[in-house]
C-alpha cells in the first residue's frame, strides 16, 4: 500500500511541475505579444534596401527613350483604335500651351524616361521616390493607407507591399547578402487614380482608368554593382488591347553628384 501511495505522490508532483511550466510559458508568451510581439513596420521589415541614388541604363528601345519618336511610330504597343486616334492627333506645342507638358511624366510612363532616382523613406510606412526628370515625386504607401478623395494626379495613388519568398540562403542582393535573408524579395506596387497621360513621348495615351502594377527587384553582380529592375504592367481597356509589360533597369550610384532636376518638357 505504501508503494502505491508513493507512486501517487510522485504523479501528483509531476503534474504540478508540468502545470507550473505551462503557466510560465503562457506568461512569457503573453508578455511577448503584449510588449515585443507587434510586427515591425515596413521600413524595419523591408527584406531589400531600395534607398539611395539610381540612374537609368538604356539598353533597348533607345529611339523611344532617348529622343522623341516621330508621330505615328507606335511599334510594339498593343494600341486600340481609340488610342491610335488620340496619338495621331498629338501636338506637343498644343500640350505645352495648355500646361500639359507633363503628360509623359505620369506614373505609367515616367520610369522609362532617362533619369535619376533618389529613393528614401519618408516615414516608416511610406517609401518616397524623387525623380529628377520632370521634378516628380512618387509615394508608395504601405499598410491600411486609404486613397484620398480628389482629382487624379500625375503620379496617382500607390499602394505597396514587400514580398519575400523561399527559405534563407538566397543570393546576395535579393533579400540578403552573403547567403542571409530570403531566397527572393520584391517590392510590389499598384497605382491607380492617375491623371491621363502618355506611355510614350509621342502621344500614345493611357486613360484615368488605367491600372499600373510594378515589381521592384534588386540584383547584385559579382563585382558588387547593384541593379534595380522595375517590371511594369499597364492595363487600360480603353487604349490597350492587352496589358503592356516592360522591364526597366537602373544602376546604383555612390552619391547624388549627377542629380539634375529639370522641368517637364513636351519634347526633348
Amino acid at each position: 500500500m505504501r508503494y502505491f501511495d508513493s507512486r501517487a505522490r510522485t504523479t501528483r508532483l509531476l503534474i504540478a511541475a508540468i502545470a507550473g511550466m505551462l503557466a510560465t510559458s503562457a506568461q512569457v508568451y503573453g508578455q511577448g505579444r503584449g510588449r515585443g510581439g507587434a510586427p515591425p513596420n515596413p521600413r524595419a521589415a523591408a527584406p531589400i534596401d531600395l534607398t539611395g541614388y539610381w540612374v537609368s541604363v538604356v539598353t533597348k528601345d533607345w529611339r523611344y527613350r532617348m529622343i522623341t519618336p516621330p508621330k505615328g511610330d507606335y511599334q510594339s504597343l498593343p494600341m486600340t483604335m481609340a488610342s491610335k486616334r488620340v496619338a495621331d492627333a498629338w501636338d506637343p506645342a498644343k500640350d505645352a500651351a495648355a500646361g500639359e507638358q507633363c503628360r509623359s511624366y505620369g506614373a505609367a510612363g515616367i520610369m522609362r524616361i532617362p533619369e535619376r532616382l533618389h529613393i528614401t523613406w519618408q516615414d516608416d510606412n511610406t517609401l518616397k521616390i524623387d525623380i529628377d526628370a520632370g521634378t516628380q515625386t512618387r509615394l508608395f504607401h504601405f499598410g491600411d493607407w486609404k486613397s484620398p478623395a480628389g482629382a487624379a494626379t500625375w503620379q496617382g495613388d500607390s499602394v505597396a507591399q514587400l514580398d519575400s519568398q523561399g527559405p534563407p540562403g538566397g543570393p546576395p542582393g535579393r533579400g540578403g547578402a552573403g547567403g542571409a535573408g530570403p531566397r527572393s524579395a520584391s517590392l510590389m506596387v499598384t497605382t491607380t487614380h492617375m491623371r491621363a497621360g502618355y506611355l510614350r513621348k509621342n502621344g500614345v495615351p493611357y486613360s484615368e482608368n488605367a491600372i499600373l502594377t510594378e515589381d521592384y527587384d534588386i540584383v547584385r553582380e559579382r563585382n558588387g554593382d547593384l541593379w534595380l529592375i522595375v517590371t511594369s504592367e499597364v492595363q487600360d481597356p480603353l487604349y490597350l488591347r492587352e496589358p503592356f509589360i516592360l522591364s526597366t533597369q537602373f544602376k546604383k550610384q555612390a552619391d547624388g553628384s549627377g542629380w539634375d532636376p529639370t522641368p517637364c518638357s513636351a519634347t526633348w
